[in-house]
């Protein structure tokens, strides 16, 4: 097991390349997989579903490959590497993220997500209660992030 506490930034930064990498082979292999199984139908999407896949699907593969390009870039350059660690160790940024539900909530919403997604390719009652689930937790976020920033 990698212990991530010992570890020096730009060696943290290169397991999150690691990651990202992994998890677009994953949303590779999920999109292959959908298809197989017939998920994505026209006759049984409406055009939420539709739309909502797509831009999920989508615009996550564009985010993972920003996010992976971003990363390299850190590497490249040691003084942008020195300020993210800064923004990212910040004793404010770390208390809002935790007073905001932290990792758990993070994941919990990345979960809902990828349940979200699936749903709209298979099921619309699924997925609209699925939906649902997701704003929820996104406002729910959003409003403890408010409050906690303004207290």
């Amino acid at each position: 097991m990698v212990k991530f506490k010992n570890m020096s930034y730009s060696s943290l930064i290169r397991w999150r390349i690691r990651l990202l990498y992994l998890l677009l082979t994953f949303m590779l292999v999920y999109m292959v997989v959908v298809s197989e199984l017939g998920g994505g139908d026209s006759r049984v999407m409406n055009n939420l579903a539709q739309n909502f896949s797509r831009l999920v699907f989508f615009g996550g593969m564009a985010y993972v490959i920003s996010r992976i390009v971003h990363n390299k870039k850190l590497l490249q350059n040691r003084l942008l590497l020195k300020e993210q660690m800064l923004t990212e160790q910040d004793e404010r940024n770390l208390y809002l993220h935790d007073k905001s539900g932290g990792i758990v909530l993070d994941i919990l919403m990345a979960c809902v997500l990828f349940i979200t997604l699936t749903a709209s390719l298979f099921h619309m009652v699924v997925f609209y209660a699925c939906l649902g689930i997701l704003i929820l937790a996104i406002i729910l976020k959003a409003a403890a992030y408010y409050y906690y920033s303004h207290i």
